[in-house]
């Protein structure tokens, strides 16, 4: 699916339908972060990045990696898409990029939500070459199966097939580690059956925090031009 033809990888700015500018104002926020911060790792996504610095997680094991958040509560690939596309990218060089985006891509079907995250993920590498990426797979959501459930599921079928073909990213999943036996969900890992508790947060953390040391570890520290 090409992306002309794909509505999930158009980059759509969040209409401002409550009249408060949340949105933009956060955005303007990561775009003037950008130009004093110094990250060696960054975040982006929606609110599943967004809420990870709440919780200790964050600062016990990636506010150390130098890690900067881009998180967006409500985005979809297309509204991610939008961000870096207009200045979230700009006077940065981040080593590794974490990229968790696709839950609130209710318009579009597994594939082409897929199909979005290969989108972002090329942009990503076109702007920052030489950093690594590690895409996050979608998480199960909802206390019981439902269609929701599946399609996140089917999601992340196509990107373990074709993400691997790009070759300068990788593909963690730890999805399976919330469903019990009985297909449910428990309400100390998904406070709301879709956000994460401070023990899912850590369920998510632990091999992701292993994963981003190895690939730091991998790529040699860019001497940054010194500040005059």
């Amino acid at each position: 699916m090409s992306e002309e033809e794909n509505p999930a990888a158009e980059a759509v700015p969040v209409q401002d339908v409550q009249g408060d500018g949340r949105w933009i104002s956060q955005h303007n926020r990561f775009v003037q972060e950008c130009k004093d911060a110094e990250p060696d790792v960054l975040f982006v996504g929606d609110s599943m990045v967004q809420l990870m610095q709440q919780y200790e997680v964050w600062r016990e094991l990636f506010s150390p990696l130098h890690a900067l958040n881009f998180g967006v509560g409500g985005d979809t690939t297309c509204n991610v898409l939008w961000r870096l596309q207009n200045g979230e990218l700009e006077n940065i060089r981040p080593r590794v990029v974490v990229l968790w985006v696709g839950t609130n891509n209710h318009e579009h079907s597994a594939e082409q939500v897929a199909g979005g995250i290969v989108t972002i993920v090329q942009v990503l590498h076109t702007r920052l070459p030489k950093a690594k990426i590690v895409v996050l797979g979608l998480l199960p959501r909802g206390e019981f199966p439902n269609p929701l459930r599946d399609k996140n599921s089917a999601v992340n079928n196509y990107l373990r097939s074709s993400l691997p073909r790009l070759g300068f990213v990788q593909f963690l999943d730890v999805g399976s580690s919330f469903v019990h036996s009985d297909g449910t969900i428990s309400c100390r890992d998904m406070f709301d059956f879709l956000h994460l508790t401070a023990s899912g947060y850590g369920a998510v953390a632990t091999p992701l925090h292993e994963l981003l040391l190895q690939l730091l570890e991998e790529t040699p520290q860019e001497r940054r031009a010194s500040l005059v």
